[in-house]
């Protein structure tokens, strides 16, 4: 493996905690105290290891942290009035409620209970909207993390081809604004596009999170390209990502490995938000 060509997000990951980690010690000598609350809606075990994950950073970087620990049989009425509760409790500067929901509960009505200063995922339709006008805020994790590593390894995307394969809510639309914002030329897609190669094979900048393993192969792909891989994929065999990762690497000048890449940036830029809500809620 060529190491010179793997975007290290846990390195980047870990600078970003320590400017939070200054930015919480400094709030806290004003009295500010931030504090995460976790919405987790039964007992998913991948749900509790992410859960699990982001009090960890919270500790790391002195965040309180707590979880509100509910049924899956909770009716979505009864979760909205724990949101709303939440959002009145000055105690709480952010809030996070983990995805995914059981089928019985929307989950874009429970992101719109959120208080928009307090929506530590970046999910409301108003800090949404915020991004599409590019205008400064709260805004989705993941694709905020892709634009850190960018400016980290100075990768300029102006007037460069992006690809962003996945069109969620999550990853996808939010990626494909910031990077329209920085003045890429952005084509999005998703499992569904015809002859996915026909775009992936232009990219110079490629964004993949749709969940399928290898999904991604050498000849998808022309060489130069940077590949950020947000997919996670679990086997018998570990974890993978939606790129064929020992195979690209050869043609990629940049790429994100799995695990170790764009994950830990994700929560990192968590932390960001923890900050950005406490200041918010004590205006």
């Amino acid at each position: 493996m060529d190491s010179s060509k793997i975007i290290d997000g846990k390195a980047v990951a870990q600078k970003v905690e320590a400017e939070v980690s200054k930015a919480v010690a400094a709030l806290k000598e004003k009295g500010i105290f931030p504090k995460l609350v976790t919405v987790l809606v039964g007992e998913d075990p991948a749900s509790q290891m992410y859960v699990r994950m982001k009090h960890k950073a919270c500790e790391r970087v002195g965040i309180l942290a707590s979880d509100c620990l509910l049924s899956a049989t909770i009716s979505e009425k009864e979760l909205l009035d724990v949101i709303l509760s939440l959002n009145a409790d000055k105690t709480v500067s952010s809030i996070l409620v983990q995805l995914p929901l059981p089928k019985h509960i929307c989950a874009q009505t429970v992101m719109n209970a959120i208080d928009p200063k307090k929506d530590a995922d970046g999910f409301h339709p108003f800090n949404m909207g915020n991004l599409l006008i590019n205008e400064e805020g709260l805004v989705p994790c993941t694709p905020k993390g892709i634009i850190r590593l960018l400016e980290e390894y100075k990768i300029d995307v102006q007037g460069k081809n992006a690809v962003v394969v996945g069109h969620s809510n999550v990853v996808g639309k939010p990626m494909a604004a910031m990077l329209l914002n920085r003045n890429a030329t952005v084509s999005v897609c998703h499992i569904f596009t015809k002859d996915l190669k026909s775009y992936t094979i232009n990219a110079d900048i490629l964004v993949i999170g749709v969940g399928v393993k290898h999904l991604i192969q050498e000849d998808m792909v022309k060489s130069g390209v940077v590949v950020f891989d947000v997919g996670i994929n679990q086997d018998a065999t570990g974890t993978h990502g939606d790129v064929d990762f020992a195979n690209v690497i050869h043609k990629a000048s940049l790429i994100t490995p799995v695990p170790g890449g764009v994950g830990p940036m994700t929560i990192a830029i968590l932390m960001t938000h923890v900050v950005q809500c406490a200041k918010l809620v004590a205006l």
